[in-house]
């Protein structure tokens, strides 16, 4: 069967089959504690790691005495910039696949301090406690410089990142004269909005078990969204050849973009055991997990004009975030705003300020998540300008094309979102006016927003085969970070190959495996779910081609189409079937196992189309009038996401995002001492995040959408589009509630006082 074939029947199965919403296949290895993270695997001669933090924000490290750490019987080691081992010079060897611009970090490098909690030293026990305490005894001085932590200090020195540097596309060119546009229209509106400093906290701390082996290979147990990248990485630090490494991340307790790139706890765990020649353990502790990845502070301008029926004359979103001072991090800001409203007058502007503190990493809808915070926010400040029902102007403004692209969507079904949001959440029932609702001492709001996101695929390959007994065994080097991979992709096979899910074992999280992209953007099923599909298929067609040659007669006279596997057997025919053992078939075409191996890229038709998934949003807020309490008691999300694949683990993807939202708008902010340049809640007792009794009734709404462009699924992903838009959607609810507006996230009780 050549792949044309292949694809066309994938399209063609995808287009008859519904998703069914099956328990997780995962589910009780999870429950048991028969799952085995990165930080639980064991090896004889275990040592464990400490990382030692900087207690400057900025400056160089005079001296390091560790001479009382090493006395302590158990320490087998201080790692420093003074004893490490030689490392490659260039630039290059240390960016992974998700690097942006810039000089990557580099662990141990050299005297410089770039930022507070910065990795200055290593230290190897034979227990974690002990060294952990070991560290305390190191005594590290310092040449303190003047540091800035302060982003608004640092917003006047914004600039554009440069393209030369990789990571970044700059913002789509403007279209019409907006600026003139705003001056000229009769209602608008023009603000400012601001979003903290957000940190990745996934339940499993980041950590990996590096384990030498007699043989002089290297396993490495690491808590990633991509071994691949992971194993490129350290081959290019380390010099280590294809065959001498293997990286194995079978589960992940969370990630969703704090594990794309390797962090600092795994090469200072590689240099630790190359030169111990001992398994090395390296778990980084809560306060450290706030040393790196993190969602970037924002500042941003949003300007709307409108004529007085409400259209959209003009659309401004400017933004400034911050990067380290090493690379030029750029999260995709503006963009949206271009693409989500139809008008012919669109400027977007797009900086970053340099700041003394690590480089900021994707989190979950990178990018989209602060953005639409001021653009549905100004929207509906815009609406309340023309004394316009809010979802009413968002239909007003519907883009029918991409704006920023001039091209059609493969699909978007945001009309029905709309429709089928507002009337699961009674929408039609909600005065214009704030402060029109109450419930004894709490004023109730109702709030709405768009969401979108980028549906995207990327080149993956996938290895099916089953064996005599009916089992078929599927394997890609992705990675499951909590979002139900296992689940889909068993799913999709079985689909595929015609068996029971219960016939399925899919495999995954290891660098051995085919070759898969980062799990990340929400295009897993879209990019991995195509090839192992197509995997399936194939596989079911070697099958149905041995039984037609070695199968005998009524195999041979067969139509292809009536040949099946069926349990342990492949079968034809209807009524009285034929049916013939898979090991006997095999044994006849003098074969063990019946494999297929598939890769699936991108077609080149999706150049001509946008392609996106789209939600709405709707949020009941209640805010305690004496107290600023704000309670968000009902939330709705409408989602068009194409094929789901698992409406029931897609859901609680869908959840998890809203919860995300609501995080956002209320509770989640980096807080600075300047003076120190450190950040002060690095925990979670002051880093606030929902608890059970923040979260209420939660409503995710899967509407109907056929796409056959996207992918030959048809199946967008929502792992990104249940965050984008709620904090947006909190905020106007809040307003409408109250009517105070707050424009600058977490929206607390100090702010709504004010």
């Amino acid at each position: 069967m050549n792949s044309t074939t292949a694809l066309e029947r994938i399209a063609a199965q995808a287009a008859q089959s519904s998703g069914k919403p099956v328990n997780r296949v995962d589910g009780r290895k999870k429950v048991m504690g028969e799952a085995r993270y990165a930080g639980e695997f064991f090896a004889d001669g275990m040592t464990y790691g400490f990382a030692l933090p900087s207690r400057i924000a900025t400056g160089r490290i005079v001296s390091i005495e560790a001479a009382r750490a090493l006395e302590l019987p158990g320490v087998l080691m201080v790692l420093t910039h003074e004893n490490r081992p030689n490392m490659p010079l260039h630039d290059d060897a240390y960016k992974d696949q998700s690097a942006p611009g810039g000089m990557p970090f580099r662990p141990l490098w050299d005297d410089r301090i770039w930022y507070s909690g910065q990795p200055v030293a290593l230290v190897i026990a034979e227990s974690h406690e002990l060294a952990r305490h070991a560290a305390s005894l190191i005594d590290v001085t310092y040449e303190r410089t003047d540091h800035r932590t302060d982003f608004r200090e640092a917003e006047a020195d914004a600039y554009p990142p440069s393209t030369e540097k990789g990571g970044f596309e700059p913002p789509p060119a403007p279209r019409g004269d907006a600026d003139a546009a705003l001056m000229a229209a009769p209602v608008s509106i023009d603000q400012r909005y601001s979003t903290p400093a957000e940190y990745h906290n996934p339940i499993e701390l980041h950590g990996c078990t590096v384990i030498p082996e007699p043989s002089g290979k290297f396993t490495v147990y690491e808590k990633t969204q991509g071994v691949l990248n992971t194993k490129q990485y350290l081959m290019k630090v380390f010099g280590f050849a294809d065959d001498e490494l293997e990286v194995i991340s079978p589960f992940v307790g969370g990630a969703f973009g704090s594990g794309l790139r390797p962090q600092y706890h795994l090469p200072l765990a590689v240099m630790a055991a190359r030169d111990l020649k001992r398994p090395v353990r390296v778990v980084l502790t809560r306060q450290q997990m706030f040393t790196f990845a993190h969602r970037p502070m924002s500042l941003q301008r949003v300007a709307l004009a409108a004529n007085k029926d409400g259209k959209l004359q003009a659309v401004i979103h400017e933004a400034v975030s911050e990067t380290s001072q090493y690379e030029d991090y750029c999260d995709v800001m503006v963009n949206w705003a271009g693409q989500l409203y139809a008008c012919d007058n669109v400027r977007l502007d797009y900086k970053v300020s340099k700041l003394d503190v690590p480089t900021p990493a994707d989190m979950r809808a990178p990018g989209a998540a602060q953005a639409l915070f001021p653009l549905e926010m100004a929207m509906d400040e815009l609406a309340e300008s023309l004394a316009i029902d809010p979802l009413k102007l968002r239909l007003i403004n519907y883009a029918e094309r991409d704006g920023n692209k001039n091209l059609p969507f493969s699909s978007k079904a945001l009309r029905e979102c709309f429709e089928e949001g507002a009337a699961r959440f009674g929408w039609e029932n909600r005065p214009l006016a704030p402060r029109s609702m109450r419930e004894d001492n709490e004023l109730i709001g109702w709030g709405v927003a768009t969401g979108i996101w980028d549906a995207m695929q990327n080149e993956a390959s996938a290895r099916a085969e089953i064996t005599a007994d009916g089992r078929v065994i599927v394997g890609s080097a992705t990675a499951d970070i909590g979002t139900g991979t296992y689940t889909a992709m068993s799913q999709l096979a079985a689909d595929a190959v015609g068996v029971p899910l219960e016939a399925v074992d899919f495999r995954l999280g290891d660098s051995r495996l085919s070759k898969a992209p980062l799990e990340g953007g929400s295009w897993t099923v879209s990019s991995v779910g195509s090839a192992v599909h197509a995997a399936g298929v194939r596989l079911c067609g070697k099958v149905v081609a041995l039984a037609r040659e070695h199968g005998g007669a009524a195999f041979a006279s067969a139509l292809p189409e009536a040949v099946r596997i069926d349990g342990d057997h492949v079968a034809c025919g209807d009524g009285a079937e034929e049916r013939l053992p898979l090991g006997e078939l095999m044994k006849r075409a003098g074969l063990d196992t019946i494999d297929a191996q598939v890769t699936v890229t991108p077609h080149d038709k999706q150049q001509s189309y946008s392609m996106g998934t789209h939600s709405a949003v709707f949020v009941e807020a209640r805010v305690d009038e004496a107290l600023g309490a704000v309670r968000v008691t009902r939330v709705v999300s409408a989602v068009a996401a194409g094929r789901i694949v698992n409406p029931k683990t897609a859901a609680s993807q869908v959840s998890g995002g809203v919860v995300w939202g609501i995080s956002m708008a209320l509770h989640e902010n980096g807080q600075f001492d300047h003076e120190l340049g450190r950040q002060m809640n690095h925990n979670l007792s002051e880093y606030h995040v929902p608890v059970n009794a923040d979260v209420h009734d939660i409503d995710v709404i899967f509407v109907d959408e056929h796409d056959d462009i996207v992918n030959p699924l048809g199946a967008k992903g929502v792992g990104e589009i249940g965050v984008v838009g709620v904090a947006a959607a909190v905020a106007n609810a809040i307003w409408h509630a109250t009517g105070k507006r707050v424009r600058d996230l977490p929206i607390t009780l100090d702010k709504l006082f004010a």
